[in-house]
């Protein structure tokens, strides 16, 4: 089945939600490194037949509050300087159409997002700039509070009563829409989802969350909303963080544990799809963090997982729509 899956992957539109390769681009270009992903990540993403990677722009705690800002800018601009480096390897793109045309012409194409919209601080009209430096995604949390929502933590923690969106978040709602950018409420928490559903009518998305069910942790989704995403016409990525796909205590977590999370969510005939959020690369970095790991290691093994589907009897009309169709589909629905 394993060469049966290369083949599809090479056939079909492949396409990650979530990738957090920004910050790796910014730090290592500050270290004087050019071509940074033509040189580390390229062959990998070609192995795995990816043809859209979404990019996050992430701020680590430690930037805040006063240069998430800059941070923010400094990751966008070193994505544009990387990729005038590459001519022909991959592009930014804006919307559905750009995507296509990109993969037409061989390139990988990069779309936008924010994971927690730290940047804008309380400055609405800073999500207009954003958008035409080519954002069109929006997280509007992660793993925290800030000033739109609050974020679940990856682990249980201490803390105070836990709100659900501020009225800048609501407000930024509104922006989103009329802008024609899309919601991401991975990281938000039970009360922020419930306040998307009730103040946005429009699909959203979880770019990288799992079944709760499954891998009962706050970051993941509840079958209820698991379906009100579907009944959007939303989209879920799949996440491949070890915690998010099962007891790491009991077992190695692998891309079996992470199948199981995709026929959960095709039981409840969910928009299914990848948003990868390969962090091990990241973690190397901050090592004091929780001892999670990627229960796949890159782009290239992705293919593995793809045969689980294969050997399960998933049909190809329906890992095509995973692989990248459902992705591609929601963005084509929200995106201006």
């Amino acid at each position: 089945m394993l060469k049966k899956a290369h083949e599809l992957h090479q056939k079909f539109f492949v396409a990650d939600a979530h990738n957090d390769i920004l910050g790796n681009v910014l730090r290592k270009r500050s270290e004087g490194r050019t071509k940074v992903i033509e040189t580390d990540y390229l062959a990998d993403m070609k192995k795995g037949g990816v043809n859209l990677v979404i990019c996050s722009l992430f701020i680590n705690d430690r930037f805040l509050p006063e240069m998430s800002l800059r941070i923010a800018l400094d990751q966008i601009a070193a994505l544009y300087e990387d990729m005038n480096e590459s001519p022909g390897k991959f592009c930014i793109c804006r919307s559905a159409a750009e995507i296509k045309s990109a993969v037409k012409s061989g390139e990988i194409a990069f779309l936008l997002s924010f994971e927690g919209v730290e940047p804008l601080g309380q400055d609405i009209y800073l999500l207009r700039t954003f958008y035409e430096l080519g954002v069109r995604g929006v997280g509007l949390v992660w793993s925290r509070r800030n000033y739109a929502a609050d974020g679940c933590y990856l682990n249980p923690v201490e803390e105070g009563q836990r709100g659900g969106l501020t009225h800048f978040g609501v407000n930024l709602l509104k922006e989103i829409e009329r802008l024609g950018m899309y919601v991401d409420v991975s990281h938000l928490n039970d009360e922020g989802f419930n306040d998307v559903v009730k103040f946005y009518k429009q699909p959203f998305m979880a770019s990288h969350s799992n079944s709760r069910k499954q891998t009962p942790v706050m970051r993941n989704l509840t079958d209820e909303q698991i379906k009100e995403i579907t009944s959007r016409g939303g989209f879920i990525g799949m996440n491949v963080c070890s915690g998010f796909c099962g007891d790491m205590e009991k077992e190695k977590i692998t891309e079996k544990h992470l199948f199981l999370h995709i026929k959960k969510m095709l039981k409840l005939s969910a928009p299914v799809g990848f948003g990868f959020d390969f962090c091990d690369e990241l973690r190397k970095q901050y090592p004091k963090r929780p001892e999670n790991y990627d229960a796949m290691p890159n782009y290239a093994s992705s293919v593995k997982l793809t045969a689980l589907m294969l050997e399960n009897g998933i049909k190809e009309s329906e890992i095509e729509k995973i692989l990248g169709g459902n992705l591609l589909k929601f963005i084509e629905k929200v995106v201006k």
